[in-house]
């Protein structure tokens, strides 16, 4: 049986035109800001899909707060439909790319991290921070893993990485418990 692995976001990139004016597409979007002294990027929430899209005047533009490549793309095709219709020259089918996702699951046992501290990869410092970070080499995630059971994957490029990931995690704490007994 699979584990149940949740998508919790996922970071989209693409390029939307050239030379976008940021003042006037901030008036023209709703609940947009923009505010070049804090942040070079006109900053959108859409609340369908619940997501935050970054648009720069170069065009580029990124969604963050998405559960899936999909819904990202849903986003983005609204904020393109907007702009389109207030006159804005914009590409209508842009290439999205997922940049990050980040995914959470559980591993059904509660993780002795003193153990997994001894394993190349990890670094463990309670006092900092209660979870253990474990950076795999392939896939090239990192992994969160909480004393509780509980599992962060951040860097995904898609969900297949996160199940490969925690595949890898579980036969890892077997050979530890093995090693440990």
């Amino acid at each position: 049986m699979k584990p149940d692995i949740k998508i919790v976001n996922v970071v989209v990139s693409t390029k939307i035109g050239n030379d976008i004016d940021l003042e006037y597409a901030a008036d023209i979007l709703d609940n947009a800001e923009y505010e070049p002294e804090q942040f070079p990027g006109l900053v959108c929430r859409l609340s369908e899909p619940k997501v935050a899209l970054l648009i720069f005047r170069s065009g580029k533009l990124n969604c963050t707060g998405a559960k899936s490549k999909e819904e990202a793309e849903i986003a983005i095709k609204k904020v393109i439909g907007y702009l389109k219709e207030a006159g804005f020259e914009i590409d209508e089918n842009p290439e999205v790319k997922v940049q990050n996702m980040v995914a959470t699951a559980e591993l059904g046992v509660e993780p002795n991290l003193d153990d997994i501290s001894t394993l190349e990869g990890t670094e463990y410092e309670p006092e900092q921070f209660p979870g253990l970070v474990y950076r795999l080499d392939n896939p090239k995630v990192v992994v969160l893993i909480f004393g509780s059971g509980k599992v962060v994957i951040t860097g995904l490029k898609n969900k297949e990485d996160a199940y490969i990931a925690l595949e890898k995690i579980l036969n890892t704490l077997k050979e530890l418990e093995e090693e440990f007994l």
